[in-house]
């Protein structure tokens, strides 16, 4: 059955980190490993001009961070993986929550020298709560870092998740010498400065082997022999069970500018992580193996191509088979929608798709039908849950510096907002507006984004404000007459719904205990104010 052969072909998982611990030149190795690019860029390097494939947009290429999730599809040894790369700066991690939404496994990249930090830990709540399955890779091993045995007790420790090492490393820092991969019992020499994948690949069946010494020094291959033996004294045998049940996560090591461990990680990734997995809907679990097509919408990004003022709406395929040309219904819009150039992506370079099988994320693109959370299916009425909306913690109001310009302020402010790293809200006199983030860069991104691919110039200007809160209530009365004393504070969000921007938290819980008939929201996902 060609259904049951698509998905068992494909892999789709996200990189996730800190910031600067590696993992967009992570990505670039897996791309560099499935043939999908000939060079790997230099994130942050003024010497190498070369830019890194994921890290697309103009901004991301001068700041040398990703502030935005890049979608890659390459094949590895007849696998078919589906990679979304992820924001690692706070300020963005919004964009990355919601990217988990999409993805059946995650690889989680941890910096030697720092270890586990703030942001790291943040993440792996998320995946916790969502039990999903996470391999763990250490890197820049090539530094002088921690030692591996305390890296691991701090990830169990501070990540409250136990691990199982299936590579280990051949010495760190200045003398590291390479990387014993345990899954597949092979060893992989460092060569320093390379910049291309190696093919020198030692396979040793017993560790006692004296080519083992040949290589690595007997110093180094004896300390190897010892940490192995009290590796398999310490830890469980690994059990892929567990693995992908997000009991365990399995551990390697490695240096990913230098391509080491690289590889070992990839090819137990693709033995291990999970097929394609179903999701659930307001109604229903929908399994990836039915026969008919279902897939959401998890990102919106406006002007991959600034040349076109294109808007791409991305969809993760979860059931069936979505083919070109065929309609789909929205079921938010009850409405029937055809497709007639389907991309798969390489970052911002994109190819027509004919098909598309569970796990796949395509993008489509949209004339403003699409908001994050939408559902497409072959006509039942299901709307996938669990992506989330966060109430946005930093409030600006938003001047035009060129009047001449504001038709392309408006449009660029609504397509930006409609990507969902900021939140909009519109006074209801109908000229002020106000921009809701969770990070102070996400402004900048939005001003240079704003002049860069519109035209148009702004500031930001601080205001007052604490809490957004949509508002409901089975009173209709009792909602106007809130609005009418309250009308300096009443916004609507994008979709017209009114919302309470509260200026102190005090004022918040005043209005609170005053209208009890009105619920206030600090999450947009409801559909109307009325209930």
């Amino acid at each position: 059955m060609r259904l049951e052969t698509e998905i068992n072909k494909r892999r789709t998982f996200a990189i996730i980190s800190h910031p600067d611990a590696g993992k967009t030149t992570l990505t670039e190795k897996f791309l560099l490993y499935g043939g999908a690019i000939q060079v790997a860029g230099a994130v942050k390097s003024n010497k190498i001009k070369k830019s890194a494939t994921s890290d697309f947009m103009e901004i991301e290429r001068q700041r040398g961070i990703s502030v935005a999730t890049s979608v890659m599809s390459f094949e590895y040894q007849g696998i078919n993986v589906n990679l979304l790369d992820t924001p690692g700066h706070k300020d963005f991690a919004e964009d990355t929550y919601r990217t988990l939404t999409a993805v059946d496994s995650v690889i989680l990249v941890i910096d030697c020298v720092k270890g586990v930090e703030e942001q790291t830990e943040r993440l792996m709540e998320v995946c916790r709560m969502r039990k999903t399955p996470v391999i763990i890779f250490i890197n820049k091993m090539d530094r002088d870092g921690k030692d591996p045995f305390d890296l691991l007790d701090e990830l169990e420790d501070k990540l409250s998740i136990k691990v199982r090492p299936l590579s280990w490393p051949i010495n760190t820092g200045t003398h590291f010498k390479g990387v014993y991969s345990i899954y597949h019992h092979k060893i992989n020499l460092f060569r320093p400065g390379s910049q291309r994948v190696e093919d020198d690949v030692i396979t040793i069946d017993n560790l006692n082997d004296k080519t083992l010494d040949t290589q690595v020094g007997e110093r180094d291959a004896e300390q190897l022999r010892h940490d192995i033996e009290l590796i398999e004294g310490v830890y469980d045998a690994f059990d892929t069970n567990r693995y992908l049940k997000a009991d365990v996560a399995p551990v390697f090591f490695g240096s990913a500018i230098n391509n080491f461990g690289v590889q070992e990680l990839l090819e137990t990734f693709i033995q291990i992580a999970p097929v394609p997995q179903g999701r659930d809907t307001d109604k229903r679990y929908v399994d990836a193996d039915e026969e008919k097509f279902t897939g959401f919408i998890f990102k919106i990004h406006a002007n991959i191509d600034p040349r076109h003022r294109d808007r791409i709406a991305f969809l993760r395929v979860c059931s069936g088979h979505f083919e070109r040309n065929s309609f789909y219904h929205h079921v938010r819009l009850d409405k029937n929608l055809r497709f007639n150039n389907p991309y798969a992506f390489l970052a911002a370079s994109k190819d027509v798709v004919d098909e598309a099988w569970p796990g796949d994320v395509i993008g489509l693109y949209d004339t403003g039908n699409f908001k994050i959370g939408d559902t497409l299916t072959e006509g039942e009425d299901v709307m996938f849950r669990g992506i989330p909306s966060f109430s946005p913690e930093i409030f600006k109001e938003l001047v035009n510096m060129d009047p001449m310009k504001t038709k392309q302020l408006e449009k660029g402010i609504e397509q930006l907002t409609d990507e969902g790293v900021a939140q909009l809200f519109v006074h209801n006199n109908g000229f002020k507006k106000v921009v809701g983030t969770v990070g102070e860069l996400q402004f900048e991104v939005i001003q240079y984004r704003l002049e860069h691919e519109y035209g148009a110039k702004c500031r930001f200007q601080p205001i007052q404000m604490n809490k957004a809160c949509w508002l409901t209530t089975s009173d209709k009365k009792q909602l106007d007459e809130f609005m009418r004393l309250k009308t300096d504070y009443i916004y609507f969000d994008k979709d017209h719904n009114p919302v309470y921007m509260a200026e102190t938290g005090w004022a918040l819980n005043v209005a609170i205990q005053n209208h009890p008939h009105i619920t206030f929201h600090t999450t947009s996902e409801f559909k109307t104010a009325v209930e």
